[in-house]
């Protein structure tokens, strides 16, 4: 391999092919021509661990360093500096906004902030019982039918009024989610809070008392949602890009987003982490015990919540948002066994060898399941909330994708079934 071109020899033949160098001096062998080249062949990488389906400027991620950062920002600077708004027009529009157009975009978007009435009735047709990740990927979607034109991506107009719709309208459908489950009326919020402090009030306010905002499960949210926003080419991102890649519109490829986060090795990690909890609890609560399990090979428990399949060291948001655990759990001053034991397998996880010597620390989605069960959302909720932070990364990778003219994601396969079979009649079956 030159600086510039990778030699792969296929059955005695040399082909070569460019080398790609990003910013970050990331390498990739750009094969895009091995198949026409070589008479068919092609790579196979399940799961596309190691397959690049993209050149992005959007989030740079390297988990063997623990660094994560927003069009060049590291995470740290703008979790402590930046409110979730300015990082939302930061992953879409590529700079941070001047005072002047975060203004201009947070009263755009309180604008597209009330959703078609007729959405209720949609909502209504859902049992209590159904899952609020089933129910907001369906009402996403059902945003398509309120706004049937699709978008012009070439012009800079529409682009823009559909990504400050949704963003207005996706808070409202995440409350509502929730409320319908604990029989709460539904409002459209008070468009004269922030973004988050809205979210807080549309979820939480009871129809016969004063809301109260608590600066602290503010601060904490807008962090949470912060070091959500984004992460790079994972599971519910590259299928928000392979969905809009066929031209389906910006709503239907957020909806398919949304049940690709659904899953418990993704978004439903969260989730995971706090059923865990609540199975140790139910079992007496010792937490030494399921240390101990988490140790044995041959034990079936998985401890949720500890280390991360992207980041080999730390995970830099863990440690920003671990803060915020702890000034809620202190603020809030909730009494709650499942916390206890939360706290508990945290204190002997950093401190027992064998989970710091593999790196096995707590990770986000561990502290946010505690910040969450400390505000009252409901465990089946949490998955909701990552998806109100992961919202500005996938606009941002679907505008991208579009803007790039990407072509439509068709992936090969190797084929490994029966070859051809001479067709039988039923009654020689």
């Amino acid at each position: 391999m030159s600086d510039n071109i990778a030699t792969l020899e296929v059955n005695g033949e040399k082909h070569e092919f460019p080398i790609i160098k990003g910013t970050e001096n990331e390498i990739a062998i750009d094969i895009k021509k091995l198949r026409g080249a070589t008479g068919g062949v092609i790579t196979i990488d399940p799961g596309y661990k190691n397959t690049g389906s993209c050149e992005s400027a959007i989030t740079f991620l390297d988990g063997e360093k623990g660094v994560l950062r927003y069009r060049g920002y590291a995470i740290e600077d703008l979790a402590e500096k930046a409110d979730f708004l300015e990082v939302a027009y930061l992953l879409i529009f590529g700079e941070l906004p001047t005072s002047e157009q975060l203004e201009k975009f947070h009263k755009d978007i309180k604008k597209e902030s009330v959703v078609d009435d007729d959405v209720k009735k949609i909502l209504d047709a859902f049992p209590k019982s159904a899952h609020p990740m089933g129910v907001l990927a369906s009402l996403t979607n059902a945003l398509t039918a309120f706004n049937p034109s699709s978008v012009n991506v070439d012009s800079e107009e529409d682009m823009y009024k559909a990504i400050v719709k949704i963003l207005g309208k996706f808070p409202v459908l995440v409350a509502w989610t929730m409320r319908k489950k604990q029989g709460l009326p539904l409002d459209y919020g008070d468009s004269s809070l922030g973004y988050v402090e809205n979210v807080l009030k549309m979820m939480f306010k009871q129809p016969n008392e004063e809301y109260s905002l608590n600066p602290i499960v503010v601060n904490a949210l807008d962090k949470l949602l912060i070091l959500h926003a984004d992460h790079e080419q994972n599971c519910s991102t590259s299928t928000v890009r392979i969905v809009g890649s066929s031209h389906a519109g910006l709503f239907a490829s957020l909806a398919a987003g949304i049940s690709a986060l659904w899953g418990p090795l993704h978004g439903g990690a969260n989730q995971a982490v706090l059923e865990m909890l609540e199975g140790i609890r139910q079992d007496g609560g010792d937490t030494k015990k399921y240390m101990a399990k988490a140790k044995d090979k041959s034990d079936p428990f998985r401890l949720m919540g500890f280390g991360h399949r992207v980041y080999k060291n730390f995970d830099p948001r863990a440690t920003i948002i671990k803060v915020a655990a702890d000034e809620v759990l202190g603020d809030l001053g909730v009494e709650d066994p499942i916390l206890d034991i939360a706290k508990g397998l945290e204190q002997e996880a950093l401190q027992d060898s064998y989970f710091v010597d593999r790196k096995l620390y707590p990770n986000v989605d561990f502290y946010s399941g505690i910040i969450y069960r400390a505000m009252g959302i409901p465990t089946e909720m949490f998955t909701v909330m990552f998806a109100l932070g992961r919202l500005p990364g996938w606009i941002s990778q679907w505008r991208e994708m579009r803007l790039r003219k990407e072509p439509i994601g068709r992936p090969r396969q190797v084929y490994v079934g029966e070859n051809h079979r001479n067709f039988k009649n039923i009654s020689d079956r």
